[in-house]
């Protein structure tokens, strides 16, 4: 990385990176990461977890650059924070703390004190507003039950359905859009659902059925053009039919 970043003989597209420059192309790489994981393929982690490694190597070769840190302050940071968390494996504590109260005490040395802070603004926005309403949660600003959530829903649902009445509201309804999609991830919070998982799930069914709708019209030398709204309601019914015999309850 010194090498890539020396100002004379250095990569030229290394060399103006900032860690501005480059924290879209980690968080690509963590997802690639992901990928892999969710995919078990043992040789695209590997290569993954490397290109995720390069990133960190990127930045701390940065903040040497500026002063700040290197890479062995970072791997020590990591240390620290291990041991500091787990002292019944490396201290002489009987039991382990408890987590949610380092993690405060953590936050708390950040100067982070409200009780929404440190949830990091760049994650996917289902994932931290599950994170929001937990934490929320843990200080009982919380429904008491699912049915309560559902009844919001329907709440939010019929505020949308006034906004998209009115149609110079624009962003009235992306901010009704948002308050229903929230509560939505708050039932989801309720039944122990990961929001995320549960969407990408959904998304993979909607492939594999409209997946199926394209095969057959390229069967049958059909475009989608030629095809009826209903003909192409009849293959997707098809496709769930064809799922359920393939995966009987």
């Amino acid at each position: 990385m010194a090498c890539l970043r020396d100002p004379e003989k250095g990569c030229p597209w290394d060399r103006v990176q900032t860690a501005q420059s480059i924290s879209k192309y980690t968080l690509e790489e963590a997802y690639e990461v992901y990928d892999a994981v969710a995919s078990n393929d043992m040789v695209a982690l590997r290569e993954e977890l490397g290109d995720l490694l390069f990133h960190i190597v990127f930045y701390a070769r940065m903040a040497e650059e500026q002063g700040s840190f290197d890479f062995f302050d970072v791997a020590q940071s990591a240390c620290d924070k291990m041991i500091r968390r787990h002292p019944h494996i490396f201290g002489t504590a009987k039991k382990a703390p408890d987590w949610e109260e380092v993690k405060c005490q953590e936050r708390a040395e950040h100067h982070q004190t409200g009780i929404l802070s440190g949830i990091a603004k760049a994650l996917p926005a289902a994932t931290r507003a599950y994170k929001l309403q937990s934490r929320a949660a843990r200080v009982g600003f919380d429904w008491d039950k699912p049915d309560l959530v559902l009844d919001k829903i329907v709440e939010e649902s019929d505020e949308l359905r006034a906004e998209i009445a009115q149609k110079e509201h624009v962003s009235e309804r992306e901010d009704e859009m948002g308050d229903l999609l929230f509560a939505c991830v708050n039932l989801a919070r309720k039944l122990n659902i990961d929001p995320e998982k549960a969407l990408k799930r959904t998304n993979a069914k909607f492939e594999r059925r409209f997946s199926h709708i394209e095969t057959v019209l390229k069967s049958q030398n059909r475009s989608f053009e030629q095809t009826t709204l209903d003909e192409m309601e009849e293959l997707w019914i098809e496709a769930k039919k064809m799922e359920k015999s393939n995966n009987p309850v």
